[in-house]
């Protein structure tokens, strides 16, 4: 019997800034809302156009959003980093380490983080990588 990986909840604490943070920075889309769970959060799902996994953002006004640093993150895979950290540098996102760039020409792995608007990481790797090779 198959297993596939659908879906990641990360509790957030504005909907709707969670929302488009994640758009711009990262190309999610919406892919369906629910105003009311059976625990009643505010839950919608986000894809990123030919992913079948997606992220889930939960919402609920009565919970804090509180994680330990560094407790979990998501990752993005992208043809070309340094292009696409330098749209998101112009666009206003910062991107971390600092010395990214200066990281790329040493070799290795390509990787930058982005930091969403409640803390969580999303790490962003060149499509290139071993991390994102499948075999």
């Amino acid at each position: 019997m198959p297993i596939k990986f659908l879906h990641t909840r990360i509790r957030v604490s504005d909907l709707e800034r969670s929302i488009e943070w994640y758009s711009k920075a990262c190309g999610y889309r919406v892919h369906k809302r629910n105003d009311k769970s059976p625990a009643g959060n505010q839950i919608v799902h986000l894809e990123i156009p030919a992913n079948e996994a997606m992220l889930e953002l939960c919402y609920s006004p009565d919970f804090k959003v509180e994680f330990p640093e560094d407790l979990m993150h998501t990752c993005i895979g992208v043809d070309d980093i340094v292009e696409y950290c330098d749209k998101l540098e112009k666009d206003g996102f910062d991107i971390w380490p600092g010395e990214w760039r200066d990281k790329f020409t040493s070799g290795g792995t390509k990787m930058a983080f982005l930091t969403d608007p409640d803390g969580y990481e999303v790490e962003i790797l060149e499509n290139k990588s071993p991390l994102t090779a499948r075999d």
